[in-house]
């Protein structure tokens, strides 16, 4: 009990500080206090894929889960936009944006977090995960949502994106970056006026943004995966009982499908993005995961196609 008590007393006021400063970010922005980081690293492209000397069939943002810390991909190395950029060539894909901050200021990178990092991996995590839930905040939502829409919006444009051009814009999500991309929806279509699909897997989310201006929303899950469950949960929002919600309304209107990516689970050597798990046609899970994330967004496009361009 006394190692328990000292832990606690140790890792309380970091707690307690962390509380307050996941909320001072999202206030600075909407207080113009700071202004967002829009530049990106030396070496570090805006965007990877498809050549920027022709239109790309669509622009890809993925939006990582709480292992998000740095410009660069890293919850997994940054093997998901790897297998999606080798399955699908046609594509440009952003790796950049960073959900849990609305400065766009990388966790890993500020000089106070870099000290930390060297001594308390799990505070890195613990400030992701208070920035979904001041995202999920409806005191804090509508001012998140704004910051990381303009912010995902500036690196569109910077990495070659038209507004008004009609090509999709995909949001791919991973766990907490469900919450964050649903947010980001409307400042998008505000800004770009593009079409938005949305691709969760194993979205952590409330279930209280607004999805009117997505075209759809494809929610990859695995009954495995207890962590997106508890989403399911603890938010209101989500339950059947709530008609009147967001996420019940987008669903009645049809603009929700469920995939099922069954064993995977959330996290771990199982996880939808794991290399190392098999499924029976000998394909791993990531292969699987970037394959049925290539193919819904092909079906999209070729659908979008046909209603632009249909047959005589």
């Amino acid at each position: 009990m006394s190692a328990f008590l000292l832990w606690v007393f140790a890792i309380g006021p970091a707690l307690l500080a962390e509380a307050l400063l996941a909320r001072y970010e999202v206030l600075a922005y909407g207080a113009g206090w700071r202004a967002p980081v829009s530049r990106l690293p030396a070496g570090v492209p805006y965007a990877r894929g498809a050549a920027s000397d022709s239109p790309p069939d669509a622009y890809l943002v993925y939006l990582d889960g709480i292992g998000k810390r740095r410009v660069r991909d890293s919850r997994d190395g940054g093997q998901l936009v790897k297998a999606l950029i080798a399955g699908a060539p046609e594509l440009r894909v952003l790796g950049q944006v960073q959900p849990y901050s609305p400065l766009a200021d990388p966790l890993a990178e500020r000089p106070v977090w870099a000290w930390l990092r060297r001594r308390t991996e799990l505070l890195l995590f613990l400030h992701n995960v208070m920035q979904i839930f001041v995202a999920a905040d409806q005191r804090y939502r509508p001012l998140y949502n704004r910051a990381v829409g303009s912010q995902t919006s500036t690196q569109l444009r910077l990495a070659g994106y038209q507004p008004d051009s009609g090509i999709p814009v995909v949001l791919l999500s991973y766990s907490g970056g469900a919450q964050v991309a649903s947010g980001a929806v409307d400042e998008l279509h505000t800004q770009l006026r593009c079409p938005l699909l949305l691709i969760t897997l194993g979205g952590f989310h409330n279930g209280a943004n607004d999805l009117g201006r997505a075209e759809h929303l494809h929610r990859l899950t695995s009954a495995s995966d207890r962590i997106e469950r508890v989403g399911t949960w603890i938010f209101p929002q989500r339950w059947r009982l709530f008609r009147g919600s967001a996420w019940n309304r987008a669903d009645r209107a049809g603009k929700i499908t469920v995939h099922r990516l069954d064993p995977a689970t959330h996290v771990g050597p199982h996880s939808y993005i794991s290399t190392t798990a098999r499924l029976p046609d000998g394909r791993s899970h990531l292969d699987r995961t970037a394959d049925t994330v290539i193919s819904l967004i092909r079906a999209h496009h070729s659908a979008t196609v046909a209603t632009d361009h249909p047959s005589p």
